[in-house]
C-alpha cells in the first residue's frame, strides 16, 4: 500500500482513472457523457468507462473498473451508488473519485465534494487524498447510516419514477402515505455497559454527517471513529413529522454530545420485534443487528486542505 500522499501525487501526476457512473440514477443519465468528457478535459487517461443501465449490474462494473488497476475509481450516482463503490473499495490502494449525481448526495457532502459536476472534476484533479472510516451493519460496509423502522418501508415503496421526477421529496412524500398504518417500535441500544430504551417509529445509526441532505449534527462526520445513534421522533407519528423538519432544520446548530445523540464506537441495535433494516438505501436483514466502525477503512479524493485525522 502507498502512502495517501504518495497516492495523491500518483493521481496528480499520471490521471489514471476509471469511469462508473450508474445512469439509472436521477442525474446518472443525462450527465454520463458530461462527466466523461469533462475528465478528459482534465486530463485523466481513462482506463475504462462503463455507463450502467440496471441497477444489478452495477456492483460488476465497479469490479471491473478495479480490475483495470487504476490509481484512482471514480463512481458517478447516488448514495447507493457511492456506498457500493467504497464497500469494494475498502483497504485497496486506490481512491474512491466521487461525482454527486443523486438524490441526497449525503456522502459526497459529508467530505466537502461539491455537487456542480465541474467543481467536482477539480477535485478529481486538485485535491488530496484522505481516509474515512466506513461503518459496519453485521458484515456490511456502510458509508452513510443505517435505518431501522420507517426508513426501510420507505425504501421498499418508493416508486423509482418518483425519484427521477420530484428528487428527494420523493422520500417525505412516501413516508406521509405509510405513516397512517405504520406501527411504533421499542428498540434497545446496548453500548458497552450502557443501555438505551426508546419508543419510536424510526431510528438511525449514522457515521457520515449528513440525512436526507442535511446536517445532522455540527460536529457529525466520516472520520471521527463514532457512530451517531439516535430516533426520530416518538411513538406519536405527528411527533416523528415534527422531529424529522426540527431535525432538517436544526441539525446544523446541534452537537453531536447533545440529547438524544449517543456518540459511540460499537453498539448492539434490538427490536420488540423483527424490524427492517436498511444500509444507505439498501434493504440489509431485519433486527436484531450489531453495528460497528471499520476506521479509515476508505480512501477518498476530497479538497485539498480537507482535515485528515
Amino acid at each position: 500500500m502507498r502512502t495517501k500522499q504518495e497516492l495523491g501525487a500518483a493521481i496528480r501526476r499520471d490521471r489514471r482513472a476509471a469511469l462508473v457512473v450508474n445512469a439509472h440514477s436521477r442525474r446518472g443519465r443525462q450527465l454520463h457523457e458530461q462527466a466523461r468528457a469533462r475528465l478528459t478535459a482534465a486530463g485523466f487517461h481513462l482506463l475504462g468507462d462503463h455507463p450502467v443501465e440496471q441497477p444489478g449490474h452495477l456492483e460488476r462494473a465497479l469490479a471491473a473498473a478495479v480490475d483495470l488497476g487504476p490509481d484512482l475509481l471514480v463512481a458517478g450516482g447516488g448514495d447507493g451508488t457511492l456506498s457500493t463503490a467504497a464497500r469494494l473499495l475498502a483497504h485497496r490502494d486506490m481512491a474512491l473519485g466521487l461525482l454527486p449525481l443523486g438524490t441526497t448526495n449525503n456522502f459526497a457532502r459529508t467530505v466537502g465534494v461539491p455537487l456542480e459536476l465541474d467543481r467536482a472534476v477539480d477535485v478529481l484533479a486538485d485535491g488530496t487524498v484522505i481516509d474515512v472510516d466506513l461503518g459496519l451493519a453485521g458484515d456490511m460496509r456502510f458509508t452513510n447510516h443505517v435505518g431501522v423502522g420507517l426508513s426501510a418501508d420507505i425504501m421498499l415503496r418508493t416508486p423509482p419514477r418518483l425519484k427521477r421526477v420530484i428528487g428527494r421529496l420523493a422520500y417525505p412524500l412516501t413516508a406521509l402515505a405509510l405513516l397512517a398504518r405504520h406501527r411504533p417500535l421499542r428498540v434497545t441500544v446496548r453500548a458497552g455497559d450502557a443501555r438505551h430504551e426508546f419508543v419510536t417509529h424510526q431510528v438511525y445509526v449514522a457515521n457520515g454527517g449528513f440525512h436526507a441532505g442535511r446536517p445532522i449534527a455540527a460536529d457529525a462526520d466520516a472520520d471521527d471513529r463514532l457512530l451517531v445513534a439516535y430516533p426520530v421522533g416518538g411513538a406519536d407519528r405527528r411527533g416523528l413529522v415534527r422531529a424529522t423538519a426540527r431535525n432538517a432544520a436544526t441539525g446544523h446548530r446541534r452537537s453531536v454530545g447533545d440529547e438524544p445523540f449517543l456518540a459511540v464506537g460499537e453498539l448492539w441495535l434490538e427490536t420488540d420485534r423483527p424490524a427492517r433494516v436498511e444500509v444507505d438505501g439498501e434493504l440489509c436483514g431485519r433486527t436484531p443487528i450489531r453495528i460497528g466502525l471499520d476506521a479509515n477503512a476508505l480512501r477518498v479524493m476530497a479538497p485539498a486542505g480537507s482535515p485528515d485525522r
